[in-house]
């Protein structure tokens, strides 16, 4: 048999929990199959089958915490029987025959979920070696009550008061366990605000001449670049400008001493599944608007796949945020420590405005930049915004860095 052990998870990383088996005991693999899914605090890590084989034994279970080392399970040559395997000349056990509500029992039926198990066990009864109605035969939450319910009903008739408790509870109320990468965002997010001084400024910008541009050179753009030209990458560029001209943005305070960062990796957040990452576009001030596109592409995917690596995570210095995407029309971003600032994007929407004394409609969009006041005063919080907001306005002027 070969162990399948928790590879090196990176740095500063030394645990992680099991999120997910893609295979089942007695299952076939090939050399590199993806076996088994960790979640770490910062990123998702894959497994990978070491050689090809049957997957014999599953040690650690979904939900369970491992860390570096760990024994996950072990593999078998193929042909190779399940650790779990009643031995041949063992004549099986008769199943016993379920209720009408109650789903028939499978062999190597996936566990039940911990909310699915918490059910049960707080109603004393046991769904081990059933299956349901979820995917690949998993209970459901409706199957553990129905269940419940008809076992309930069955042991106690005269006192039907004892399945009005369970089912309003479990349909009401569910605690499921945090993952490890939502449980560092809730507490990153937490000394963000416990450590820094933080403070929202708000501006808006007309997105007229960026949306005529994209309209205007969209089609040449894809064709010559093979990807789409956004607005983030005008967003990264305009950024990149006002931090140049108000460094202390760009910057971040260790102890009593404020680091000075002489380049520009921005991070870029993005929404999944699994919460909310900030892939890094590395040097973006040497990139141009279409190598920008390209990696905003990529990291994209690899976001939502959950392929990110920790190098993909760590060192920006500046975050875009556009919460735009979801329909937000205004927000105060929280800062991600140890930065200094975080740019808010929002909802681009017509709204009336006064240009050259004439009531016009324009396409607007709430522009909100937090910021750690112990480094960043008023005056350079606002000038940044104002710069962003300029470079977004007059985008031609801003390419051509004048």
């Amino acid at each position: 048999m070969t162990d399948i052990v928790v590879p090196t998870l990176g740095e500063s990383v030394s645990e992680a929990t099991v999120a997910k088996w893609l295979k089942k005991a007695g299952d076939s693999v090939k050399k590199d199959e993806t076996l088994v899914e960790l979640e770490t605090d910062k990123v998702s890590v894959e497994v990978s089958a070491p050689e090809a084989g049957v997957l014999g034994e599953i040690v650690a279970n979904e939900g369970d915490t491992v860390g570096i080392g760990a024994l996950l399970g072990r593999m078998g040559a193929a042909g190779a029987q399940p650790a779990a395997a009643a031995p041949k000349d063992e004549a099986p056990k008769p199943a016993a025959a379920p209720t009408p509500a109650q789903p028939a029992a499978s062999a190597g039926v996936k566990q039940a979920p911990p909310s699915v198990q918490r059910i049960a066990s707080e109603a004393g009864v046991d769904v081990s070696g059933l299956s349901g109605s979820g995917k690949g035969g998993r209970l459901t939450k409706s199957d553990a009550l129905s269940i419940i319910e008809n076992r309930a009903g069955s042991a106690q008739p005269a006192a039907p008061q004892q399945t009005l408790v369970a089912r309003p509870v479990g349909e009401r109320e569910e605690r499921v366990k945090m993952t490890r990468l939502r449980q560092t965002i809730a507490r990153r997010l937490k000394e963000a605000q416990n450590a820094a001084a933080m403070l929202t400024t708000f501006n808006e910008a007309d997105m007229s001449a960026i949306m005529a541009a994209r309209n205007k050179y969209k089609d040449n753009f894809e064709r010559k670049h093979g990807v789409k030209l956004g607005f983030m990458s005008f967003f990264v560029k305009a950024c990149v400008a006002a931090l140049k001209e108000i460094p202390n943005v760009n910057a971040e305070i260790d102890g009593d001493s404020i680091i000075y960062k002489n380049f520009y990796d921005i991070g870029i957040a993005v929404g999944t599944d699994r919460g909310l990452v900030v892939p890094v576009i590395r040097e973006a001030d040497r990139k141009s608007m279409a190598e920008i596109e390209q990696e905003i592409g990529e990291l994209g995917v690899k976001a939502r796949d959950g392929h990110l690596k920790l190098e993909d995570l760590q060192g920006a210095t500046f975050t875009i945020s556009n919460g735009g995407v979801y329909g937000s029309l205004m927000s105060t971003p929280i800062l991600n420590a140890p930065q200094s600032g975080i740019l808010g994007m929002h909802k681009i929407q017509d709204r009336p405005v006064v240009v050259d004394k004439q009531i016009v409609i324009r396409p607007m969009m709430y522009l909100a930049l937090s910021y750690d006041h112990r480094i960043v005063d008023g005056k350079e919080a606002v000038t940044f915004l104002v710069r962003v907001k300029e470079g977004l306005e007059d985008p031609e002027r801003m390419l051509l860095d004048l």
